[in-house]
């Protein structure tokens, strides 16, 4: 198998570390490998802190609904989705006065440039993430550092064009993680579509989560007062506080971006 495919199909989420720090070396070729990611119209429309101090990674800990091992991540990365940049620049330029002379109202960063710079914050995060599996580090992302968009503005100093979207913790696993089994992924059926999205029906569901189902439930009828996947799934993760939290932390940056 191509070597680069490899690594791709037995990546895994990493969340146990070895006490190792991770060599500069290193580190400088993962942050060096997301900067040749794919980018929107090559700006760039992202910016990377590396997450060094203790105390923050603490905190993180906290706001990022209570996981205690991102303090113990060797090398944490987080990944702003940033406009901030190039609107600065395009002041810097003289934008302003151009519009005025051209009596236009000079345009600021919308939903869509918001969306687009996530993407371009991803996309160097998974390049990122592959770089380290890469090199036999692990990783693990974590989505809810979108929560509490208040606080994580004043503990990184975020300006009004900048959203922090992803934090990846980096680390050589334990020999229990490297031991843990791949998740199983859905089969390609339900995911991969000819020309036109395919909406599945409920025999499509329950073909779809037959086999998790048996790895949840076993042999119960119920679990946590859930009958199959999608009831448990629903309360777990769908209408959870976390997820609650994050829906109006991202609320928050929205009106902020639109003011």
């Amino acid at each position: 198998m191509n070597p680069t495919i490899e690594v791709i199909q037995n990546r895994k989420s990493v969340r146990a570390y070895l006490e190792k720090p991770i060599p500069e070396i290193e580190r400088e070729a993962i942050i060096e490998a997301a900067l040749r990611s794919p980018t929107a119209g090559n700006m760039m429309l992202y910016s990377i802190i590396e997450v060094e101090n203790q105390g923050t990674k603490e905190k993180l800990v906290k706001t990022c609904d209570n996981q205690p091992f991102i303090a113990k991540a060797p090398f944490v990365l987080l990944f702003l989705a940033d406009y901030q940049r190039w609107y600065d620049y395009f002041i810097a330029s003289g934008v302003p006065r151009i519009c005025e002379e051209k009596n236009i109202p000079m345009r600021k960063p919308e939903e869509g440039d918001l969306f687009l710079a996530c993407c371009d914050a991803l996309i160097a995060a998974q390049t990122a993430v592959i770089a380290a599996e890469s090199l036999g580090i692990g990783s693990c992302y974590i989505g809810d550092i979108m929560e509490n968009y208040e606080e994580h503005k004043v503990m990184f100093k975020l300006p009004q064009y900048v959203f922090p979207i992803a934090l990846v913790c980096f680390g050589y696993p334990t020999e229990q993680q490297k031991d843990r089994r791949l998740t199983e992924r859905f089969d390609r059926n339900y995911v991969v579509f000819q020309d036109q999205y395919r909406q599945l029906t409920p025999e499509d569901f329950d073909a779809m989560y037959a086999a998790r189902h048996a790895q949840v439930f076993g042999d119960r009828e119920s679990l946590k007062g859930a009958v199959n996947v999608g009831q448990l799934m629903y309360r777990r993760k769908f209408a959870s506080e976390f997820s609650q939290e994050m829906s109006r932390s991202v609320r928050a940056i929205l009106k902020s971006w639109a003011e």
